[in-house]
């Protein structure tokens, strides 16, 4: 026997199946939204893992193609590494719901979702963040829930809710956010130009509607709910504490933090360090917790200047960016490239363009996304932050801040029609210290204008933080945190947009939500500095996109064909079109609606594939001058190939004005002549002349 438990939510039914499978983990959940079925769990370990200073959270996001009726690609066939959706809804599950787990638990915690058949209306993803909540919630895991999320479309000027496929391809707006029973915890969105007050109402619309959900959830925990279990707390003793302050008074860590130079700061709480671990050299206990003691002293001591004393870290205004800067062109020979500073984050990011063939397919469980046309791409080494460690490739965060920024420009791309290239870009982050993720934003948009991809507008993004007090009305917003105010805020709300709106909201907290008047402020503070980036920095740098791409940058000619002639363009096994990629150098893409794209950098030989390709489509006429060349010869004329796959005969009456005993005598294999088609033969067949071309 199991419980099972449903609620209508936006016009389909939300199935909640308890005790059905997964007994042994400590909280199961089979959750149904329409025909989109996820098995999500909860598990916790016995006991503390050893040795670490943080809460050991893992989230995956596990998807099954038998969920949308396929067998995997490849010559495994079967489910390889996780896909990028696959990490970017870990990440959103994992960001609303790290937070309201205790702060001094550290037993590993795994939430398992598994994906077993998707309905493309009903988001597996969102079924998948709402299941991980409830199972969370039922089991005896330590955990201040409940949370519900909703995502939200903008369609028509109308919000929608838990949007269908058909909405999701209409709709201006892709926000997903998550909420408490009192306050918005997370917020991730991407947006076609939307106005900040609208976004901030479909923020609050999507809160709304959490609440029901989260009413449906508490009859779930009161029937099914486990007690939550004893565990062992991390808690720094308040007698370390006052041995720390003893000897570091409080004005002497200010001292130490109060710097605008990462390094320095650094330096200055190493130094602090060493002299702790010397005072306190004969108390293993106090050693094994001091990281953190210093940690959470730093904290203090950050959190108090700024809210109290109105001074940061660094000296700045609370409303204050960072010294800027901006240029492009710094790499030679790539097809653009732009550098964006701010402060000690500084990211160049270079653009490659590419024939529509090289765009990356897609293979998951949104049957709608087959193939992705532009690209970003993130990568963070060591030596940004002055560290050492080998590269192991791009982990989530660097995926995740790579998907951020690709959000934030897609809306302003052109069309494929208007400008038929596969575009990637690639951010560098050279230095990092605070929002590399929004810098890449302003990198990007610089290099697309660099290498002449026609944007719409330039797009600006910044990060502003957040500081609270004891109280909902105590608190302080900051504009443009550095790394320091990162660590030790209470939020990171990173939006990307132009003059005219957002396109890219990414929210990061580690409290239990922020009311509307703080995200309001937020959203508000982040356009004037956007405004200011654009206005001040980036369009003195490069205002408008170039006319043209860059010398290095493949150039495409675009022309459309009659789609039955798409067999005589390719030929059998492909054997005409390389042929004129052999002869001219060039790509060639072919759509099934007949549209043509040829991709190359040679502006002759693209010229040439493209007259090639005319010749092939082209029926003859009479009266039409070709070029052929000569590639048989007979006693009775020479045959001619006008293009790959496409030929006609000369007679050898029609070769010169005076007779001609042999056609070795006027033509030679390979011979490139003009000839004029004389129509339809006796035999219905083309006929072709070399001494009527002059008539």
């Amino acid at each position: 026997m199991y419980k099972k438990y449903e609620m209508e939510l936006a016009g389909r039914t939300l199935r909640v199946d308890v005790g059905r499978v997964a007994k042994q983990a400590n909280g199961a959940v089979l959750m149904h939204y329409g025909d989109t079925t996820v098995l999500c769990t909860a598990t916790a370990s016995e006991k503390p893992r050893e040795g670490i200073d943080f809460f050991p959270l893992s989230v995956e996001y596990n998807e099954r193609m038998y969920a949308v009726g396929k067998i995997p690609g490849g010559f495994n066939k079967r489910e390889g590494k996780a896909s990028e959706n696959a990490i970017l809804t870990d990440r959103v599950i994992d960001r609303p719901m790290r937070p309201l787990f205790p702060k001094d638990y550290r037993n590993d915690v795994t939430l398992e979702n598994l994906v077993l058949s998707v309905d493309q209306d009903c988001s597996p993803e969102l079924t998948a963040m709402l299941g991980a909540a409830i199972a969370t919630c039922i089991s005896d895991i330590p955990f201040d829930g409940p949370i519900s999320t909703t995502q939200v479309g903008l369609v028509d000027g109308e919000f929608v809710f838990n949007p269908t496929e058909a909405q999701k391809t209409a709709s201006e707006l892709a926000l997903t956010v998550a909420s408490t029973k009192e306050k918005v915890i997370m917020i991730e969105a991407g947006a076609n130009e939307v106005p900040e007050q609208q976004m901030i109402d479909a923020i609050f619309a999507a809160h709304e509607l959490n609440q029901k959900v989260i009413a449906f959830i508490e009859t779930i925990v009161a029937e099914c709910g486990k007690p939550k279990h004893e565990y062992e707390s991390f808690a720094v003793p308040e007698e370390l504490f006052d041995a720390i302050r003893a000897i570091v008074p409080a004005e002497e860590m200010e001292e130490a933090v109060f710097t605008d130079d990462k390094q320095t700061r650094e330096e200055n709480i190493r130094k602090i360090t060493e002299r702790l671990e010397e005072a306190f050299a004969d108390k293993e206990e106090w050693l094994a917790k001091l990281g953190e003691a210093v940690y959470q002293y730093q904290k203090k001591t950050v959190r108090k200047m700024i809210l109290k004393d109105h001074k940061r870290p660094d000296g700045r205004a609370i409303d204050e960016i960072r010294p800027l800067a901006a240029e492009i062109d710094l790499i030679p020979r790539v097809h653009g490239s732009a550098m964006f500073t701010r402060g000690q984050t500084q990211i160049c990011n270079i653009t490659t363009l590419a024939p529509l063939s090289d765009a990356q397919r897609l293979d998951g469980l949104d049957e709608t996304e087959t193939s992705k046309r532009y690209m970003h791409h993130y990568n963070f080494p060591s030596y940004s932050v002055g560290e050492t460690r080998p590269s192991r490739g791009p982990g989530r965060r660097e995926i995740g801040h790579g998907a951020l920024a690709e959000r934030a420009l897609i809306p302003v791309l052109p069309s494929e029609a208007e400008f038929p290239y596969a575009i990637r870009t690639v951010s560098e982050t050279f230095e990092s210290n605070g929002s590399t993720s929004q810098a890449s934003v302003c990198a990007s948009s610089m290099s697309l204008m660099a290498a002449g991809v026609p944007i719409k507008s330039a797009v600006a993004g910044i990060s502003a933080g957040l500081v609270t007090g004891d109280t909902d009305d105590d608190y302080l917003v900051l504009t443009d945190i550095q790394g320091l105010e990162d660590f030790f805020g209470d939020m990171d709300f990173k939006v990307a947009g132009t003059h005219k709106g957002i396109t890219a909201i990414q929210m990061d907290i580690k409290i239990h939500g922020l009311t509307r008047p703080i995200i309001e402020e937020a959203i508000a503070a982040t356009k004037k500095a956007r405004t200011y980036i654009i206005d001040e920095v980036m369009n003195k740098a490069i205002s408008e996109p170039r006319p043209e791409v860059g010398e290095f940058a493949p150039k495409i000619i675009q022309m459309q064909i009659d789609p039955q002639k798409i067999g005589d363009v390719v030929g059998q096994r492909g054997k005409t079109i390389n042929a004129i990629i052999e002869q001219t150098g060039v790509k060639i893409d072919i759509e099934d609606d007949g549209s043509v794209s040829i991709c190359g950098t040679d502006a002759e030989g693209m010229e040439k594939a493209r007259k090639l390709i005319y010749i092939i489509v082209t029926d003859f006429e009479a009266g039409q001058v070709l070029e052929g060349k000569v590639v048989s010869i007979k006693e009775f004329g020479a045959f001619l190939e006008f293009a790959p796959g496409k030929e006609g005969m000369v007679h050898i009456s029609k070769l010169a004005k005076e007779r001609v005993n042999r056609v070795e005598d006027v033509l030679t294999l390979g011979d490139v002549v003009k000839v004029v088609c004389l129509g339809k033969d006796k035999m219905g067949r083309f006929s072709f002349s070399i001494k009527d071309v002059a008539e």
